[in-house]
């Protein structure tokens, strides 16, 4: 059985049934259609492989970036399997900005929209024009429209009606010219005269002070997403930490009229106790707990594990379920906590 080692940034000694890269749709159908069990992968950043997987990994290479302008907007249509850092950096090469707040996010383009990633202020779904998808039973080709993609939340519909119902092939950006700079968001705001290129610059400085490089230290990224709680949560933790820190979230962004705000899960499970924790090889991150780590060999019992103990401490502490963010695969398929 090959390994997936190489192909997931955490890098847990697992092995699946067959390994196939595709670069086109008709190749990617032949492998889809000759395989029981398939799991579609991109740049590996946010799958961990906990155990080996009794099917074929097919890991989506479909590359090419076109673009196309008008007086108002940059229009790009980039292939899934991009490196979605590269496209950032190209983007603003060019001048082509709205990203910047998006630079070092670990991953491919074809992931971006099923996690609508976001960082410093910024959320991909703002940018995205229409996503292109095979529909894995039909072999259909179509477009889904911004407003069909149900984003929301390090959310999508690609995570929820279309789970592992589709292939995204290509992602169709919209850039304004018209560029408004997102500094509001921590050490963004201290740039005195910010620019999108100073805006790219600080947020890779950040992300490397805070984060590991997974090719140095293997880890997934964040590993839980930041809870989106109500007022009245926030009002009984506020009894005891008079200096939680929290968001306000835009009433578009939930479905109630009631007031939510948005708790960074970093600050729960630092208080919980778990910052620099170790669980054999896994280890919760020093400077920033809300990624987890692989110091060399870990296995997935103990990412699990630490994970559950996360998630259950934290729950027992701020009645807050946290939720991960990365997607853990079992010998037959994604796996929940």
């Amino acid at each position: 059985m090959p390994s997936l080692k190489r192909y997931s940034t955490f890098g847990l000694d697992a092995n699946c049934a067959s390994i196939h890269a595709f670069s086109d749709i008709p190749s990617f159908l032949s492998l889809y259609n000759s395989h029981e069990t398939v799991y579609l992968l991109g740049g590996g950043s946010n799958s961990i492989f906990t155990e080996d997987f009794q099917g074929a990994v097919l890991v989506n290479e479909i590359k090419g970036i076109s673009h196309f302008d008008d007086e108002s907007y940059h229009y790009l249509r980039v292939g899934a399997g991009e490196n979605w850092h590269d496209f950032v950096t190209l983007c603003l090469e060019n001048q082509w900005y709205g990203l910047e707040n998006l630079a070092l996010i670990p991953g491919s383009v074809g992931a971006s929209p099923i996690q609508n990633i976001g960082a410093y202020g910024i959320e991909v779904n703002a940018f995205i024009d229409t996503v292109e998808i095979v529909v894995l039973d039909t072999g259909e080709k179509t477009k889904l429209k911004n407003n069909d993609c149900a984003f929301g939340y390090r959310d999508s519909i690609f995570k929820n009606a279309l789970a592992n119902k589709v292939l995204i092939t290509h992602v169709n950006f919209k850039l304004p010219k018209a560029h408004t700079l997102v500094t509001s968001y921590g050490e963004l705001a201290a740039l005195e005269t910010p620019t999108p290129e100073s805006i790219y610059y600080k947020v890779i400085e950040i992300r490397q002070q805070k984060l590991p490089d997974p090719s140095l230290l293997g880890n997934a990224g964040s590993f839980f997403k930041n809870p989106v709680v109500p007022m009245s949560v926030l009002a009984n933790i506020s009894k005891q930490y008079d200096t939680v820190p929290h968001f306000v979230v835009p009433s578009s962004d939930v479905q109630s009229s009631d007031e939510f705000v948005k708790i960074p899960a970093a600050w729960l499970i630092d208080q919980s106790g778990f910052k620099g924790a170790t669980l054999n090889q896994v280890r919760c991150h020093p400077t920033q707990p809300l990624v987890l780590t692989n110091l060399g060999g870990a296995k997935g019992k103990d990412v699990i594990a630490m994970a559950s103990d996360i998630i259950a401490t934290v729950y027992d502490k701020f009645a807050i379920k946290l939720e991960p963010e990365v997607r853990l695969m079992g010998s037959k398929g994604l796996i929940s906590l």
